[in-house]
This record gives structure tokens, sequence and C-alpha cells, in this order.
């Protein structure tokens, strides 16, 4: 280990063993490849930085946070702070003076090094001006050379010529408060040393410059990252000398390096105009994450490039650096690689001010200009389409990648421009316009222009900017006002489809997920639908592949953007797919469109259940859910999946079965809960009213208002499962409730075997991997089961046939289904005594009436045992 390294060492030998030291040195040298300045004992010195906080910003962090934890102790007037007061006495009583005092202390807890001397001093300044004196007549006044300063000194006072002044850095503790620091080298005849100003130190640079005579007093000194650091502490003392001689000190000169004559591995002041400010990159090295900004810069020698790195890149958007703005940039560090030279920032300081360097205007493209193989092209227009984020996985490596493409339009054409990178996460939005400096023009198959532009690392986007001429300003009016969203009642007006369209409005209703397979490549496609209002009128929407995962709920209401018109046969449609985009509103953005409950009135009629026709459209029921089935998976003809699940409902009115699909039927629901449901398919299934929630159904809560009327579900149990005698019982009666007692029950048809496809009974036939029916001539690998128990229900005034099947079957015998047919495959009469012994079994059961016209009798259909005894 070198000598000064090892000096560095051991003032954290105590934190870290030798091998530790070296191996953070390791880890952290990559970050300051592209410093050339920087040596290895300064990544010695930062590797102590890190861990006892010299000078940098983590002390102040540190500092602020400790604080913070502190309780907080009012202030308690004590001899010092009494003669204090005496100044102010006769401007304020004393509890308005420790007043004064507690607020200036809560409100600085996070400065450490603040005092409550420090707070009265700045109440009585408040109050009393004191005559400004000389300062080279103070008693206090030092020359005490800063070549004599040494580590550990306190309270030391010098003097010296301003040399470097760095722009100031904002810091965030881990308490979230915020603060700055900004160091300036300060230089005598015996040496120099630099002063690190804290967040209420820096009020002091607001009239110094570099070469200004300083006196700074009341700073403690130690060893910092460079060298010896003064830190400036509350009451600590940083002035522009007004009668110092010059001649005194060491001579301050500021020369300006033309850009053509910077080299390598120097530091240089130049003067020069911002030309280009590329988008900030961000990196990672060693499991670090940073960010990075390369600004053009160009005098009237040549260009170069001016690299800002991690905290330095906020001074883009502090200093309200523009493309066009003139800066002086002092100790610029230059770096030289391949014979190409550029500017770093370090601790320096960019200045923006009005200086004089040869104006630069940058050759503005109409967009039907441009062609392919064009390079560095500059155009300006208004954002007219915009597509969300990409990702992607990179060929190369299998890295993350992201990409966005969006449209700029000017007053001759349209071009679509591609972004790639943290680029692609830029603020931008349809209607805001762009300058884009830097991009290339390459072939597009894609583009209805044939040629799109690709951007890269140098290429400059500009949002919504500065000082446009007042021709631009009406050109690009004009084009965002025809960017506005249109009524829906506008669109199914258009007659040409393929156009894209914006439009905005609540989701009224949402559909399943449905799988299809593409013709063109087998591919595996997705589509959702879902229907859309403003008020004006309803529209259609079909979101396709990945839109189909978009979190949207009924309600919502969100704007629409680059939706593609269709025309079915009977309908109009919107299209939403990867071009598209759907931006979720918040009510105060949605405050022009009518509430989902005024929609919903305009779009939907309201019926009670008995009221329903079949076939109604565009209707909506409230009900209360008084009977929930299992779901049950069915397979299309073409081998595809889909469930089905039925519950019952009822109102006021009469009470209906409601068949849920896809991914309605997934959903869970309880006893006794209310569901209003819009646009359900409304058919009858033996005579009973059937409501079919898919497609462009819904299903949501009712209002408070809504359920005022509804009935308890005690109350519709008592009206809908009427108690009837057998003799009572009528062709067409649904959920009555019969008590009786079972006879002539059958065991010979327990387990019915069925074929999947016709539903035929197949009776014994033994059933292989290629099994036919004999009906329909479709092959099978396993029948459909069915379990059957058919009997005759009895009681006082007479009897009726009743067949149990499946989940009542498993009641009854109190076994499940999969146990039944174990047992039966193996010995088909083994649970024929188990059957038998049912035989007076009386039992309690909901049940609906269905007329055998086979036999010209009436039979009961149970859906429900709700008790057996014998």
């Amino acid at each position: 280990m070198e000598k000064e390294i090892l000096e560095q060492y051991n003032k954290v030998k105590d934190i870290l063993s030798e091998e530790e030291f070296l191996a953070e040195m390791d880890e952290i040298r990559p970050n300051y490849e592209d410093l050339p300045f920087m040596n290895e004992v300064d990544i010695a010195k930062d590797v102590v930085t890190n861990h006892i906080g010299a000078s940098d910003i983590s002390s102040a962090k540190s500092s602020a946070d400790e604080n913070e934890d502190s309780s907080f102790e009012e202030v308690v007037m004590t001899d010092e702070l009494l003669k204090k007061y005496e100044e102010v006495k006769d401007y304020l009583s004393q509890d308005e003076f420790l007043a004064k005092m507690n607020e200036l202390k809560k409100e600085n807890a996070e400065v450490s090094f603040m005092n409550e001397e420090t707070f009265a001093d700045q109440i009585i300044g408040q109050y009393v001006e004191k005559d400004n004196e000389m300062i080279t007549e103070r008693e206090e006044y030092s020359s005490e050379g800063i070549g004599l300063l040494e580590d550990g000194d306190k309270d030391k006072s010098f003097t010296g010529v301003v040399k470097i002044i760095s722009n100031p850095k904002s810091f965030t503790t881990k308490k979230n408060k915020a603060g700055k620091v900004c160091n300036v080298e300060v230089a005598d005849n015996t040496g120099s040393i630099r002063v690190v100003l804290w967040t209420e130190n820096i009020k002091h640079l607001k009239n110094i410059s570099e070469g200004d005579i300083v006196h700074v007093g009341g700073v403690d000194i130690k060893d910092g990252f460079s060298g010896l650091e003064a830190t400036m502490r509350p009451r600590s003392v940083f002035e522009k000398i007004v009668d110092a001689d010059p001649a005194d000190y060491p001579e301050y000169v500021e020369e300006i390096t033309p850009i053509k004559d910077v080299k390598g591995d120097t530091t240089v002041n130049v003067i020069a105009r911002i030309v280009r400010i590329p988008a900030i990159r961000s990196y990672s090295k060693n499991g670090k994450e940073g960010k990075v900004a390369s600004l053009e810069l160009q005098d009237e020698s040549g260009t170069i490039s001016y690299t800002l790195w991690n905290k330095n890149v906020d001074l883009i958007e502090s200093l309200d650096l523009n493309d066009g703005d003139t800066v002086k940039i002092l100790q610029a560090q230059v770096r030289e690689r391949n014979d190409e030279k550029s500017l770093s920032h370090w601790d320096g300081r960019i200045i923006k001010g009005d200086f004089d360097v040869p104006d630069f205007v940058h050759e503005f493209s109409k967009i039907d200009e441009l062609d392919d193989g064009d390079s560095d092209v500059a155009i300006i227009g208004v954002v007219t389409k915009i597509q969300d984020i990409k990702k992607f996985k990179r060929k190369s490596d299998g890295s993350d990648g992201q990409l966005r493409n969006f449209t700029i339009t000017d007053d001759t054409n349209s071009i679509r421009v591609t972004l790639w990178g943290d680029s692609a996460d830029l603020n931008i939005n349809k209607g805001d316009i762009v300058k884009l400096i830097g991009g290339n023009v390459v072939y597009d198959e894609y583009a209805a222009e044939g040629h799109s532009i690709n951007t890269n690392f140098s290429t400059q986007i500009t949002v919504n900017p500065k000082n446009l001429s007042e021709e631009d300003s009406m050109i690009f009016t004009s084009i965002k006002e025809s960017l506005q969203p249109i009524p829906i009642e506008q669109v199914l007006l258009i007659d040409d489809e393929n156009v894209d369209v914006d439009v905005m409005g609540r989701i009224m209703s949402i559909g399943d997920v449905r799988t299809f397979e593409r013709p063109s490549d087998g591919s595996e496609g997705r589509v959702r639908s879902a229907s859309v209002s403003d008020g004006s009128e309803v529209i259609q929407v079909s979101l396709w592949d990945d839109r189909t995962e978009l979190p949207i709920n009924v309600g919502e209401a969100y704007l629409i953007e680059n939706a593609r018109l269709r025309f079915t046969m009977d309908s109009v449609n919107l299209n939403i797919g990867s071009s598209s985009r759907m931006i979720k509103l918040s009510e105060e953005e949605a405050k022009f469109l009518p509430s989902f409950e005024s929609l919903e009135k305009m779009i939907y009629e309201y019926r009670e259940i008995s009221d329903i026709d079949e076939y109604d459209e565009n209707v909506y029921i409230v009900g209360r859910i008084y009977e929930i089935f299992d779901a049950r998976e069915f397979e299309r003809d073409d081998g595809s999946k889909y469930l089905l699940r039925n519950i019952e409902i009822a109102d006021n009115s009469l009470a209906a079965r409601v068949t849920l699909w896809g991914e309605n039927a997934k959903r869970e629901f309880d006893e006794g809960e209310a569901i209003k449901i819009q646009n359900p398919r409304v058919d009858y299934y033996n005579d009973q009213l059937s409501l079919n929630v898919s497609g462009n159904a819904a299903i949501v809560k009712p209002s408070d208002d809504e359920l005022l009327n509804l009935p308890s579900l005690e109350e519709l149990k008592e009206s809908i499962y009427v108690q009837k005698d057998i003799e009572a019982i009528e062709d067409e009666d649904v959920n009555v409730r019969i008590t009786g007692t079972l006879h002539d029950i059958n065991p010979e048809r327990l387990v019915l075997k069925k074929c999947p496809h016709c539903g035929n009974n197949i009776g014994d036939v033994e059933v292989d991997e290629e099994t036919t029916c004999a009906f329909c001539n479709e092959e099978f690998d396993e029948p459909r089961t069915t379990l059957m128990i058919p009997a005759t229900l009895a009681d006082d005034t007479g009897d009726i046939g009743i067949t149990f099947f499946d989940n009542l079957v498993e009641d009854l015998l109190e076994m499940s289904k999969e146990e039944i047919i174990d047992i039966t495959d193996d010995d088909p009469g083994a649970l024929d005594g188990k059957i038998e012994d049912l035989e007076d079994l009386t039992v309690e059961v909901i049940a609906n009436v269905r007329f055998d016209e086979y036999n010209e009798t009436r039979r009961l259909s149970p859906k429900k045992i709700l008790q057996k005894y014998l």
C-alpha cells in the first residue's frame, strides 16, 4: 500500500481491515474511469468519506437526521440570552422573544450546527440596525495564513481570494428534509483551502464571485475529500472585503479557452452556446445506479460535448438550461479519448448569462422535406398520436429494453418517431409540441409515409419549447384544436372505417376475455368486448391481445386515443389495439361527463323481473341472490373449455335464473347479496325465465336508492319457497316447498354413462381409448357420468314422481360422486342395499314442477334438500 493511500487507510483502520479497505477501492474504481483527473488517492479518500463523512453530503444528512430524532425542548432564558434580549426589549416582551426563538428552533431542527445564540442574533437583526464597519478595522480580523491551518483546528479565521465556486447541490436526508451544499476554494499566498457552505450559509454567496477577496471566520478545519476543508457553522462569517489590497493576495485570472484549443487532462474555462441538450440517460456500474447527460457546446472556434454526472445533471433543471442559452463554464475538466476531447463538470460552476457568442440557429426541416437516409435532422411539430411504452428483451444479451412510438405533425405532413431506452420515459402527451434535434430518417415499411425517425443518445427532445414564433404558434394551435375527443354520436356518423378517433366516456359494461386462433399463422389471439358512453351515445369497443389485460372497471372514465373505427354487420365498433391508449381519468378530469348513474338511466331501462320479455335489450334489473350453484366446466366442439354457473335471484315481483359465463362464472357471490344486472340476454328455457350474463352484460353493485324496495333474504324465501301439498301442485310451479315420504326407489339406474357429445346413454358399453358412440358416431375417451335415483314422493294428499341427480344423490347417500362411481365400477349392485334403506325416508325439498308429455304426468325436479329424517 502506497504511503498516501496508507495515510487515508489509517483514518478508518478502526472501522475496516486493510483487505476491506482495498476491496472497497476496487468496488468504486470503475465509477471514475471516465474521470481522468481522479487518481488512486482520490478513490481512497472517497472510501474514507463513505465511512466517516468528512465533508460530503452524507454528513449533512446524518446531522439532520440525528437532530430530527431528538425531542424538541423549548428555549429557556439563560444569562447569555438575557443579554441578547436587552438589545430588543424596547420592541418585544420576554415571552414574545422566547416564542420567536422557539419558532426558529423548530424551523431549523434539521440544521444541527445552529444554536440558540444564532436564533437570538437573527431576531435582533430584525429590529436593530447596526452600523457597518470596515472589515479590516475589526478587532477579530485575522490575517492568519491558510497554509498554517491544520486538521482539527476550531473557530479559525482567514482571508483570501475566491478561486472556485461550485454550483450548489441539493440533497435529501433520510427524513425527507431538503438541503443544499456548496464548495468554494479560497487561496492566499500561503496556500488554498476548500470552504464548505451548507444550506443556511449559501446566502453569503449572493454577491460573491470568483476573484473577490473574502474574510472567512469562525470555521472548523478538517481533512476532507481532497485536502483541508473549512466547514461553516451557522454563525460563521463569509464576507467580501471591499477595502482589501488585491496586491496582497494571489492574482485571479479567468482565462477563457477557445474550444478548439482545449487540451486533454487539463482544467479550462469556456464561454459557449448550448446547441443541444439530449435526454438524460441512466446507467449502472457495480450495482450502483447513476445518470448522465452530455450537452453540446459551440463557440466561434468549434464544438465540444460537456458531460454532467449524477447530482450535477440536476443543474439542467435548476439553472433552466435550454438550447440556445449562452453559458460560462468554470473549471471544466478536459477528457481525451481516441483523440477526441470532451468536457466534464466536477467542482466548477455553470453561469447562465448573456455572453458574446456567435448565434446558432438550428435549421428545422418541414416533415414533407424528409427522406430516407437524412441524418441529424431537426423538426418541430405537434404530437398527434402516441403509443404506450413497449418492453422487450434484447436478442444480443437478453437484457431489458423499451421503446415508444409517437407521431409528430406540422403543416405539411406527419412522421412517426421512435424513442429508445430512458428517452421513452419522457412525459409526452397527445397535443404537446415537440422539438426534435438530432434524429435519423430510416426506411419503415410499416409507416404510411414509408419512413420514420429513429433517435439516439445524442437526440434532443424538448416538450413544449419556449419562444415559438408567432407563425408556428398559430399553426400548432390549429393542429391541437383538431385533436380534441369527439362525441360518440359523431363517431357513429363516420362513413369510412379504418379511421383513428379519440373518445372520452365511461365504461358501461365489460365482457369476458375470449381466445381464438388466427387463420393467418395459427397463433392465439385474445379479445374482450366492452361498451362506452359519453351521454350522447353508446359504442361497443373491442380490446385486443395485451389490451385485454387492462384493469378497467364498470363506471370508470377513460380517454381512449387512436381507436380504429370498424364496421360490423349491424353496428359500429372501436378496436383498441397495440397503437391505442386507454388513459384513466380522475373524477376531476371527467367532470364534463355524466355520472355513471345518469348514463345508466340514459342507456338502460329499469324493469322488474316480472315485466321482462324474451329478447329484451338495454334493460337492467335489481335483485337479491337466494340460490348459488357450483360452477361447471364444459367443452366446446373445438375442444376449448368454458365455465358456467347458475344463480337465482328475485325482486318484489318474481324470481329468475341467472346464467353466468366465463369470467363472471368465477366470481364469488354470497347468498343474500344484492346485484344489478345490466343488459342481460333474455330467453326462456323450459318456460322458465333465464338471464344470461356474458358479452356486453355486466353485474354491478346497486345504489342505496335501488336497495330501498328490495326485500330481505328472509322475506324472499318466504315468498319464493311456497309450501304446498302434492295435490295442490300445478304444471308450471317453481320453487315449491314439499314434504313427503320416499317410495318405489329404483337403484338400477344409479350411475348413467352418457356420450359427451350427444348426451345419449351408452349403457354398459366398455369404454376404451377409441370408443365410438352408436348414436352420433363420434369418438370419445371417457363418458360423461351422471348419478340418478328415481322415486315416488307421497304425502297425505297424493303422490308424484321425483328424480334426484348428482349432488342431491350425494346428499341422500352421504357419499361423494367419486366414491359412488369407484364402488359401482367394481360391483354395480354394491350400493343397492344402501339405496333401499332410503325407503320411507321423509324429505323436505325445494323443487320445480315439469310436465312429462310422454307419460302425461307431472314430475318434480328437486333443486335442494332442506331436511331428511326417518
